[in-house]
């Protein structure tokens, strides 16, 4: 979990740190690694991997505290973001190509490389730092105009596929609120994509972004639409869904089933 530090989909290449072949003949243990290769082999993207991961949540929250037939997708803010469409466990076993997913552009990436290099913090606290700034809207509305990452979203995303150059000459404060902002309307687009077009989308948040309140606020006032829980509201701790989803991805290995799906890796 957290362990990729170079993916490159197009040219099939994906590096992650450990060596899983050393870990098992270490500890005696079978040990499951190397999550991606076998999507970039069958022409996915490699990424993001988590979405099956993401039913298995939705559905065990639709028994339990929604209604069975509420329309629920999943937003994880990382350092990428992703959203997963998620569809009645039935269905699933029925026809999985219905389980749509994609990452969506940059989670915290942008907000946290500037607040390192223009800081002595790791990463804006709440949103504390963006609060007090002012988005510069000529310099959003200018990397607006240069982002193509729009719908359908085909293509996986790195961190390394992003940079911070253009709002290079802001103060720190008036950097991070238009990094955030920017962030929010990309982030937004997908919403709007992936959300019930003929009713109420119920939309759950996890990853570290849910805690930064001037992104939650900036995403939620942009889709009103949208009624928005923090996945942790279920009982389901949000800091950790992802390393809990590849415990989930390393047993459906071990059983020989698919981890991933035509609709959410290409």
């Amino acid at each position: 979990h957290g362990q990729t530090i170079f993916h490159d989909s197009k040219n099939k290449i994906t590096k992650q740190l450990g060596d899983g072949r050393l870990l098992s003949q270490l500890t005696q243990k079978k040990v499951i690694f190397d999550f991606r290769q076998n999507d970039l082999k069958n022409e996915g993207q490699g990424a993001p991997l988590t979405p099956i991961f993401h039913n298995v949540i939705v559905n065990k929250i639709l028994k339990t505290e929604l209604n069975n037939s509420s329309f629920v997708i999943i937003l994880n803010i990382g350092g990428i973001s992703n959203i997963t469409q998620t569809i009645n466990w039935d269905k699933f076993e029925k026809k999985n190509t219905y389980l749509r997913a994609a990452d969506i552009g940059p989670g915290n990436c942008l907000i946290d490389d500037w607040i390192r290099k223009n800081s002595k913090e790791n990463y804006d606290m709440n949103g504390e730092i963006a609060e007090v700034g002012k988005t510069d809207e000529l310099v959003l509305n200018q990397a607006l105009e240069n982002f193509d990452i729009n719908p359908p979203y085909k293509e996986s995303l790195d961190i390394k596929d992003f940079d911070v150059s253009f709002v290079k000459g802001l103060t720190l404060e008036n950097g991070t609120s238009t990094l955030t902002d920017l962030t929010a309307i990309q982030i937004s687009k997908a919403l709007n994509y992936f959300s019930n077009p003929k009713g109420k989308t119920i939309c759950l948040i996890c990853g570290g972004g849910r805690k930064n309140r001037y992104l939650m606020r900036s995403i939620m006032k942009l889709n009103e639409k949208i009624i928005f829980y923090p996945i942790d509201k279920f009982g389901i701790k949000g800091d950790f869904v992802e390393s809990q989803a590849f415990g989930y991805l390393a047993i459906r290995t071990l059983l020989d089933l698919p981890i991933t799906f035509p609709n959410t890796t290409s």
